[in-house]
């Protein structure tokens, strides 16, 4: 693919790059009252962004049609899929973001262009086909991401939620750094493809494997994965809820991706060096995320260790190692995105009359005696999330599950289904709360319209119907690990 082609395959990350100029310049002459302006503005950006990318997974791009700039980015089908999830959780974020901060009186300017700028490192992580492309494209978002958490200046526990995100994630991104020169000092190539072709072709070194276990250590804080999970309770309680929903859907999505495209693609050849690390590390996260949830009464850190549970049961598919394995974790992060859309607009609409937030779940008790709505779509999500039919979350357990057996690895599936079954307890402790307590006298006021759509949307993608979208999204996601695993 020569410059010109290069230039063209990466057309969005040119358009969100370009609008966050033009914005910064908006922002620096008008100040905080172009916030709600630059929302708008972010959002068309973003839902721009998303047409360029769009055709490439319909047309499933994949092979030596996909890379630019000399290799260093593989715009396939696959990266396709991740960015149209990036953009659309970005944009809702967008979307909720401008209410609640209205509500504490802490909008600023600055808050669209930095989700734009971690769209932007998103995009570039999740079509990263080099070790400095990839690493170029996480610290682009990591940057964001940290400015993010600790965007309530004044509010204590957002400092120390963004102080313990920069301190631990730049602990992460040592550990993954390191991986990185080890993984070049024995294959002498940063390239996925060189990579996997100078670790196929020779019995696995020492170092090698040093460097397979840094990478897949500093990549798994990424995702939450257990045992590098402890930011992410205290990084979600302390950080603003928008800010908290970002990074349950986004981030999450880059970070999954960019890990399948590492393991899957570059490290596709030595399956054995890190299979058994992905199967543990799955393991740790279902039963870690489970017996952490349980105890908790804030409901944003039980979506917390809800998340880290979620990612243990992705974290199956991608120990199958397979086209199937690969394909039903991208169907179960597409129904993990709107799942968390869902949960974290009900938090943000969680607040008493005085605008103070409402995060404790006791709080909830009655719920759905005074906005029936509102608890009958938190029931639904947390029904979702734990996998129980027949709601749409069950498809996705279903999925990973199924392609764990197929490749043979039945104990693993087995293990799963059961702590799918005992992880289900915190998520109907909500749920009975939200019915059978007592009304605790606390008052929830109205959402706003865009929420309240926001929340119809995925209520019904979450019911049964959405099993109508089922042919559809295997066959995107089908194209998309077709793409991943194009040296098949």
């Amino acid at each position: 693919m020569d410059f010109a082609a290069s230039l063209l395959a990466v057309s969005a990350e040119e358009l969100i790059s370009t609008a966050v100029l033009v914005l910064l310049l908006v922002a620096a002459w008008q100040g905080d009252r172009a916030a709600r302006l630059i929302s708008i503005a972010a959002v068309a950006v973003l839902a721009g962004a998303a047409a360029l990318a769009a055709p490439v997974l319909c047309q499933g791009v994949s092979g030596s049609a996909a890379l630019a700039f000399g290799g260093h980015l593989r715009i396939d089908a696959f990266a396709a899929f991740a960015r149209l999830l990036i953009y659309a959780a970005s944009a809702v974020t967008l979307v909720i973001a401008p209410a609640w901060f209205d509500r504490t009186r802490s909008m600023r300017a600055e808050f669209p262009l930095l989700v734009l700028l971690a769209a932007l490192g998103m995009g570039v992580m999740v079509s990263a086909n080099d070790l400095l492309t990839l690493y170029v494209g996480l610290e682009l978002n990591s940057l964001a991401a940290y400015v993010l958490a600790a965007f309530l200046r004044a509010d204590g526990r957002s400092a120390e939620a963004g102080l313990k995100y920069f301190v631990l994630g730049s602990l992460a991104s040592g550990i993954l750094l390191y991986g990185i020169s080890l993984t070049y000092g024995f294959t002498g190539t940063t390239s996925f493809d060189g990579i996997r072709i100078a670790l196929g072709s020779a019995p696995l070194s020492l170092g090698a494997t040093f460097g397979v276990v840094f990478m897949l250590a500093g990549l798994a804080f990424k995702i939450s994965a257990a045992p590098f999970h402890m930011w992410t309770p205290d990084v979600y309680e302390g950080a603003p809820a928008p800010v908290t929903a970002f990074f349950a859907t986004a981030p999450k999505v880059a970070a999954l991706a960019l890990l399948m495209r590492v393991v899957l693609d570059a490290f596709g050849s030595v399956s054995g060096a890190w299979q058994q690390i992905v199967i543990a590390t799955a393991l740790l996260s279902i039963v870690i995320g489970a017996l952490g949830a349980i105890g908790q009464d804030n409901l944003k850190r039980l979506l917390a260790y809800s998340s880290i549970n979620n990612i243990g049961f992705m974290l199956i598919g991608l120990a199958a190692g397979t086209a199937a394995g690969a394909s039903a974790m991208l169907v179960y992060l597409a129904i993990y995105v709107v799942s968390s859309i869902a949960a974290f607009v009900v938090v943000i609409e969680l607040a008493d009359d005085q605008g103070n937030p409402v995060e404790s779940i006791a709080a909830l008790g009655g719920l759905s005696r005074t906005r029936p709505a509102l608890a009958a779509v938190l029931a639904m999500v947390m029904f979702s999330l734990a996998g129980i039919p027949p709601l749409f979350g069950f498809w996705g357990k279903f999925l990973v599950f199924q392609a764990a057996v197929q490749a043979h690895l039945v104990v693993l599936a087995g293990i799963g289904i059961a702590a799918s079954v005992i992880g289900a307890f915190y998520y109907l402790k909500v749920v009975k709360v939200l019915y059978f307590d007592e009304p605790t006298g606390v008052t929830i006021a109205r959402g706003t319209l865009a929420n309240q759509v926001l929340l119809l949307v995925s209520a019904l993608v979450l019911s049964p119907l959405g099993y109508l979208l089922t042919v559809a999204l295997g066959a995107q996601a089908g194209k998309a690990a077709a793409a991943l695993l194009h040296f098949v």
